[in-house]
C-alpha cells in the first residue's frame, strides 16, 4: 500500500500527497514537525499536520506573500519578518537590492534547525543567520507578538504564520494589528496570509474587519498556492498614502520570478463574487 500524507480542512476538505518515505518525525515544545518525501513535489513541511511548504512549488506562496508589498512600497529599506521558519519568505525579502536590514523572528527555533537540515529552499541563508554571518538579515528567536510591542521603524512587516486558527489566532486580532500599525515607519504597509478564501471565509472576514478599524486602508488579495486548499488569501494593510495596486515594475523586472507576474498585478485581487461582498468596507 502506497502512504499518503493528507492535510484536513474544515467541512472534510482535504489536500493530499503520495509519500515514498516520512523524513523526520519530532516534537518541539511548540508543536509537531514532520518531513516527508513525497511522490511528485519534493520534500513536504507539516506542523501539527498541517502543511506548510512542499519543496517543488514552495514559490507560488513566498513570492505571493513577499513581491507584491515590496514592489508597493517605494523604498522598503528595513522589513520585519515574523514567522516564516522554513527560510522561504526572508529569502524572497533579500532579492529586493533596497533592504538595508531584515529582521526575521521566529518562536521555533527547531523548525528553522530541521527546514536547514532537511528542506534547504533558503540556500544556505537560515544557516548564516543563526551564526550571525548574515550583514542584511538578523535572526531572533521569539514571540513576534511580544517582539513587535518593543521593537518599530519598519517600512514593511510580514507574516508568515500558521493558519487563522489556533495559536496563531492572536497575529489576527485587533490588538496585534494596532501594534503593528505603531511599529510601522510612514508610510508602511503590512501582510499576512489569511488562509483558504473557501475554507476560511469567516476567519477571513473578521481579520479584514480588525485590520480595517486599524489601517488606514485594507486590501485582500488571493493566490493558488500548491499543497494549500487554493485559491488562498493575503490581507494587506496600509499606513500613510500608498496605493497597493500600483507596484514598480522596473525593479520587478530584476526578480525574474516563477508564479508571482508583477506585469499582470491585477489579477491578485480576483476573489470569488460572494467572498468580495462580505469584505466590502
Amino acid at each position: 500500500m502506497p502512504m499518503e500524507f493528507i492535510e484536513w480542512y474544515p467541512r472534510g476538505y482535504g489536500v493530499a500527497f503520495k509519500v515514498k518515505e516520512k523524513i523526520f518525525e519530532g516534537h518541539s515544545k511548540f508543536q509537531k514537525i514532520e518531513v516527508y518525501e513525497t511522490e511528485g513535489f519534493g520534500r513536504l513541511l507539516a506542523l501539527d499536520g498541517t502543511v506548510q511548504l512542499v519543496t517543488e512549488g514552495e514559490e507560488s506562496y513566498h513570492e505571493s506573500l513577499v513581491h507584491p508589498v515590496m514592489l508597493a512600497h517605494p523604498n522598503p529599506r528595513r522589513v520585519l519578518v515574523i514567522g516564516g521558519g522554513d527560510g522561504g519568505t526572508i529569502r524572497e525579502v533579500l532579492r529586493h537590492e533596497e533592504v538595508e536590514e531584515a529582521i526575521m523572528v521566529e518562536i521555533d527555533e527547531e523548525v528553522i534547525e530541521v527546514a536547514i537540515k532537511f528542506i534547504g529552499i533558503d540556500g544556505g541563508l537560515l544557516d548564516k543567520m543563526m551564526k550571525g554571518e548574515c550583514k542584511r538579515a538578523k535572526l531572533i528567536i521569539g514571540d513576534g507578538v511580544e517582539f513587535i510591542k518593543e521593537n518599530s521603524g519598519f517600512d514593511v512587516v510580514i507574516v508568515d504564520s500558521t493558519d487563522p486558527v489556533g495559536p496563531a489566532k492572536m497575529l489576527f486580532s485587533r490588538e496585534f494589528y494596532e501594534r503593528a500599525y505603531e511599529a510601522l515607519n510612514d508610510p508602511g504597509i503590512y501582510v499576512t496570509q489569511a488562509g483558504s478564501v473557501y475554507l476560511f471565509t469567516d476567519e477571513l472576514v473578521t481579520a479584514y474587519e480588525n485590520m480595517s478599524r486599524v489601517f488606514d486602508k485594507v486590501y485582500a488579495y488571493s493566490f493558488p498556492v500548491i499543497g494549500y486548499a487554493s485559491p488562498w488569501a493575503f490581507l494587506v494593510g496600509i499606513k500613510g498614502d500608498l496605493d497597493f495596486r500600483k507596484i514598480d515594475l522596473e525593479r520587478a523586472k530584476k526578480l525574474n520570478l516563477k508564479y508571482y507576474d508583477p506585469e499582470n498585478h491585477e489579477t491578485i485581487f480576483q476573489m470569488p463574487r460572494y467572498v468580495r461582498e462580505m469584505l466590502k468596507p
